[in-house]
């Protein structure tokens, strides 16, 4: 006879699991029609993508609304056990793989822009011009794409032709095929983070000594710096936590598997989707160009809607 209490706590999971999804596929909607908001603002003035700073932040914007994608179909995939061509999972591995890392590294391409603004004002329009964007985007999807590379690598000298073919669920460590690889994705990360935390951590202390000695407007404006590379450092502390989430999980799946997906699905929220929201806040409502043109598309689009209304 089965066990009415094994049977309610079982319901009771499935019942947690179903919440947790729906909760999740909330939260991607929200932060996906706020980035594509901000993305659909930013193509609507001439200014934004002539200015570095703004270009930087588009990229993150489009980074960040694949990588939500990604891991939200991934995570769909996950929970209903569908299965999907070993192909189409690689093409989803390399770009999440690739877009993972593009954030953090736009994000101090973006703090090293504001330490130029700040602290060399002279040499800004000179070292901060489109054609030193569009550079920056590249060193950045080149850099980015070397962890991915290398596990992909790997994994095309160990399997056959036929193993693109079938159909299995969707997961990261199905490329992992040595524990090796694992470890040297992990170096690289640590290493990419602790330059990137270096850079960061250089380029506060240089504002905040400008701040000092600033008065007046020039103040103000670099306080209001000061605070911008704050946030980008605790968007890239967020990332670098990540990282360590899989060695985390790892340890929890050997006491209880219950416990392993509640922590996965805490992690997912807190250091995958947090970072990934923190971006609008930063430029789309902080600054104050960006707002401004962000208040009077929604606004005129209000209006032409209700002018439209009126007129039926």
């Amino acid at each position: 006879m089965v066990d009415n209490s094994s049977f309610i706590g079982v319901e009771s999971s499935m019942r947690q699991l179903n919440d947790q999804v729906i909760i999740v596929q909330v939260l991607v909607g929200v932060f996906l029609c706020i980035n594509t908001l901000l993305i659909i603002t930013f193509f609507m003035k001439d200014a934004f993508y002539r200015t570095m700073r703004y270009i930087l932040f588009a990229v993150t914007l489009l980074s960040d609304c694949l990588i939500l994608i990604l891991t939200d179909l991934l995570l769909i995939l996950s929970y209903f056990r569908l299965s999907i061509q070993v192909s189409l999972c690689l093409i989803m591995f390399a770009v999440s793989s690739v877009c993972n890392f593009v954030t953090p590294f736009t994000l101090t391409a973006m703090t090293l822009e504001r330490y130029v603004a700040i602290c060399m004002p002279l040499r800004h329009g000179e070292l901060c011009s489109t054609r030193s964007a569009l550079h920056c985007i590249l060193i950045i999807h080149g850099l980015s794409s070397v962890p991915c590379i290398l596990i992909l690598s790997v994994f095309f000298a160990s399997v056959s032709l036929s193993f693109f073919t079938q159909y299995r669920v969707c997961s990261v460590e199905m490329f992992i095929l040595r524990s090796w690889q694992g470890h040297l994705r992990s170096a690289i990360s640590q290493f990419y983070f602790l330059i990137m935390w270096i850079i960061i951590v250089f380029c506060y202390i240089q504002i905040m000594k400008v701040a000092k000695a600033a008065s007046g407007e020039n103040k103000k404006s670099t306080h209001k710096g000061l605070r911008t590379v704050a946030l980008h450092a605790f968007q890239l502390l967020l990332c670098l936590i990540q990282l360590w989430c899989p060695f985390i999980e790892a340890a929890v799946l050997q006491i209880d598997f219950m416990l392993y997906v509640n922590v996965r699905y805490f992690n997912y929220i807190m250091f995958s989707l947090t970072p990934r929201c923190l971006s609008p806040l930063i430029y789309g409502l902080r600054d104050d160009t960006f707002f401004l043109a962000l208040r009077y598309h929604v606004l005129c689009h209000l209006h032409r809607k209700k002018s439209v209304g009126v007129s039926n």
